[in-house]
C-alpha cells in the first residue's frame, strides 16, 4: 500500500485475498454489494465484519472485527490493542489533541509519559500527523493499531468527558475552594464553591459516569472526595478499580447532580442519606440504582450501587446452584408455609437469590409481598414496601402490615431483633411461607442466633423449613483459563476432612484482554443448604449444642461451602484460591 492515506474497502479486500483470507468472488461481491454513502461513512473492517465476509481458509468462519483488527497490525509492522478504557488515564489524554483532530486522523491516544505518547490508530497508512504532533507536544509517537468501533467509541466519551470537566471547572474557577486549614474543626466540610448541578457540563459527566458504569459490569460506582482532588473508582466482580481523577470544584456538582436525580435533599450534607434513580440501558431495559451519601473529611462521598436487571431473569443454575442444590432449594421455596433463612455478609449475593426466587415464585395466582430497607429492585409482579423509622414503620411494623394483605409469600429484607423474628414466626405460624437473611457465618449458626434472639426453641422448631448460607467466588475467565497440574496438599486443605480424591488436573486463570489480565470474569455463588428434617429438628431444645446438629446434617447430605467450592474447582468454574477467600478453613 502506498504511504500517507486512509484505508479503502476496495484495497482491504485486494489486500485479503492476496493473503489468502479471503475468496476473490466474494470480494468482489461485497465491494458491488455496500452503498457509497457507507464506504465513506464506516472503516472498512467494520464494513467486512458487519457483512459477515467469510474466510477462504477452513473452517471457512465468518471474519469478525478483532480478528480483522489483528491481521491490519500484522500486515502494517505495528503492535496490536484491545483497549481497556479502566487502565486509560482519561484526563491525561484528553488534553493532548481536540476531539476533531483525533477524529479526522481516526486515532485516540490511551497512555502518556514524560517522554512518549502511545496513541491508538485504526489507520496505520495514514502518518502526517506522527511528526506534527510530535513536534508539538514535544514527546516521542508509538502508535498502536485498535478495532476501529473502539476508537470510534472511547473516542466521544473520553473527549466528551475532558470536555465537559474542562468547561465545569472553568465556570466554577472563580468560586472559591473550601479551606482545609481548620479540618480537624469540620467547620466547613464539603463546601466546595457552588455550581448549577444543572449545568450542561455537569449533566453530561453524570451520564457519561452511569453509562462507563453499565458498559464495565460495575456493581458499585464510588464517587470519593479526598483533599487535593476526587476519585471516581468503581468496583466490578469483588474488586475495586481506579476510573477517574475529578478536581474538586466539579466533584460537589456531580455529587449534587446525582443527588437531584435520587431525589434526596441537596443543601444537606452533614447526614447520611439514601436515594435511588431508576434509568434505562441502550437496549431499552431498565437499571436500578441505590444511592449512599456519608460524609467525609473532605466532603460528601456518594455510593451508587448498580442493580443488574438481569438478575431477575437468572435461573437456579445461572447464580451458581448445582443440581443437587437446586434440588434442595426448590423443595424448600415450594412449600406453602414456613420461614427460610438466608445467611451470609454483605455482599454475598443474598439479595440476588432472594429476587430470582421470588421472581420464579411470582406467579399470578400467588400474591408476593415484601418489606425492605431499602426496596433493592422495583419489579412489578411483587407487592413491595420500603420500611421509613422516621413514621414507626419498620421490619415488624412492615410485617403486621403485610399479615392484613392477604400475601402467599412474604419476604422480610433482613431479622435483625427479637419483635421483627417474632413477627416472622407469627406470620409463618399463620400459613405464609417467609423468606428472609440473617447475618451469621454458616447455615446451623442461624439457629443459634434465633434462640440468641429469644425466639423459643419449639417455634424454631414448628416453623423453620431451612438455612442457606451464602458466599461469592469470582469465576475463571473462559477466554483464557489454562490447565495446571493439581497441588494435592492444597486440595487436602480445601475438603478436609472429607476424603475426596483430587482430580487430575484443575483450570487455573492467566490473564487476558477480556478480563483486564485478572483471570476472572463474572461470579458464581457456593452455598451451603440445611434443610430441617424432624431429626435435625429433634436436635433444636433448650439445650442446643450446633455442632452437633452440624455433625448429623453433614450426614443427611448437607455440603458446607468448602465442599462446594471443592467442586466448582473440579468442573474449571474458578481456583481453590478464589474458595479459600470466602470460605477460609475454619468457617465450616
Amino acid at each position: 500500500m502506498r504511504p500517507d492515506h486512509k484505508l479503502s474497502l476496495e484495497q482491504v479486500l485486494r489486500d485479503l485475498v492476496s493473503e489468502g483470507m479471503a475468496r476473490d468472488e466474494d470480494a468482489r461481491r461485497l465491494s458491488h454489494e455496500v452503498p457509497p454513502r457507507d464506504a465513506s461513512r464506516l472503516h472498512p473492517l467494520e464494513i467486512i465484519s458487519e457483512h459477515k465476509l467469510v474466510s477462504a481458509e477452513s473452517p471457512h468462519r465468518v471474519l469478525g472485527l478483532e480478528e480483522l483488527t489483528l491481521w491490519l497490525a500484522r500486515r502494517s509492522g505495528l503492535d496490536y490493542l484491545r483497549i481497556d478504557p479502566l487502565k486509560i488515564d482519561v484526563p491525561s489524554v484528553g488534553s493532548l489533541v481536540t476531539f476533531s483532530y483525533a477524529a479526522w486522523n481516526r486515532i485516540l491516544p490511551v497512555a502518556v509519559t514524560d517522554e512518549r505518547i502511545v496513541i491508538a490508530t485504526s489507520e496505520p497508512y495514514l502518518t502526517g500527523w506522527i511528526e506534527e504532533l510530535g513536534r508539538i507536544l514535544d514527546r516521542e509517537i508509538e502508535r498502536v493499531v485498535a478495532n476501529p468501533r473502539d476508537i470510534e467509541r472511547y473516542r466521544s466519551d473520553f473527549f466528551g468527558v475532558s470536555n465537559s470537566v474542562k468547561g465545569a471547572t472553568a465556570k466554577g474557577a472563580g468560586s472559591q475552594a473550601p479551606s482545609l486549614n481548620d479540618l480537624e474543626a469540620l467547620v466547613d466540610l464539603g463546601k466546595v464553591g457552588h455550581l448549577d448541578a444543572n449545568d450542561r457540563h455537569i449533566i453530561n459527566i453524570v451520564d457519561w459516569l452511569l453509562q462507563y458504569g453499565f458498559d464495565q459490569r460495575a456493581s458499585d460506582i464510588h464517587i470519593e472526595p479526598k483533599r487535593e482532588a476526587g476519585n471516581v473508582r468503581f468496583r466490578i466482580d469483588g474488586v475495586m478499580h481506579n476510573v477517574y481523577e475529578m478536581p474538586r470544584i466539579v466533584m460537589t456538582p456531580v455529587t449534587s447532580r446525582i443527588k437531584i436525580l435520587g431525589r434526596m435533599d441537596v443543601a444537606e450534607k452533614r447526614r447520611p442519606q439514601d436515594g435511588r434513580i431508576k434509568t434505562r440501558k441502550e437496549n431499552g431495559r431498565e437499571v436500578e440504582m441505590r444511592l449512599s451519601t456519608m460524609p467525609t473529611a473532605f466532603g460528601e462521598k456518594l455510593v451508587i450501587r448498580i442493580f443488574n436487571p438481569e438478575v431477575l431473569l437468572k435461573g437456579f443454575s445461572d447464580l451458581g446452584f448445582s443440581e443437587a442444590d437446586e434440588r434442595r432449594w426448590r423443595s424448600m421455596v415450594e412449600r406453602p408455609n414456613g420461614i427460610i433463612l438466608l445467611t451470609g455478609p454483605t455482599g454475598s449475593g443474598k439479595t440476588t437469590t432472594l429476587y430470582s426466587t421470588l421472581k420464579q415464585l411470582a406467579r399470578p395466582e400467588v400474591n408476593v409481598c415484601t418489606v425492605e430497607e431499602p426496596i433493592e429492585m422495583v419489579v412489578p409482579s411483587f407487592n413491595q414496601m420500603q420500611v421509613q423509622h422516621n413514621i414507626g414503620l419498620d421490619f415488624a411494623a412492615g410485617i403486621r402490615t403485610l399479615m392484613r394483605q392477604d400475601p402467599d409469600i412474604i419476604m422480610v429484607g433482613e431479622i435483625r431483633d427479637l419483635e421483627t423474628a417474632e413477627m416472622a414466626v407469627q406470620a409463618a405460624l399463620t400459613g405464609h411461607l417467609v423468606l428472609s437473611t440473617l447475618h451469621t457465618n454458616d447455615s446451623p449458626s442461624a439457629i443459634t442466633r434465633l434462640l440468641d434472639i429469644g425466639i423459643p426453641h419449639y417455634l424454631i422448631q414448628a416453623t423453620l423449613i431451612g438455612v442457606v448460607a451464602q458466599r461469592l467466588v469470582r469465576t475463571l475467565c473462559p477466554h483464557c483459563k489454562c490447565e495446571e497440574d493439581m497441588d494435592p496438599n492444597l486440595w487436602r486443605s480445601l475438603v478436609a476432612p472429607w476424603k475426596l480424591e483430587p482430580p487430575s488436573g484443575m483450570q487455573a486463570p492467566r490473564g487476558c484482554l477480556e478480563c483486564r489480565q485478572t483471570g476472572f470474569f463474572g461470579r458464581a455463588g457456593l452455598y451451603e443448604i440445611l434443610t430441617l428434617t424432624d431429626d435435625l429438628k429433634q436436635l433444636i431444645t433448650g439445650q442446643f449444642d450446633e455442632s452437633i446438629l452440624r455433625a448429623k446434617a453433614y450426614r443427611e447430605g448437607m455440603r458446607p461451602l468448602r465442599l462446594g467450592g471443592a467442586q466448582k474447582v473440579v468442573t474449571g468454574l474458578t481456583s481453590m484460591e478464589e474458595v479459600f477467600k470466602v470460605a477460609p478453613i475454619g468457617v465450616d
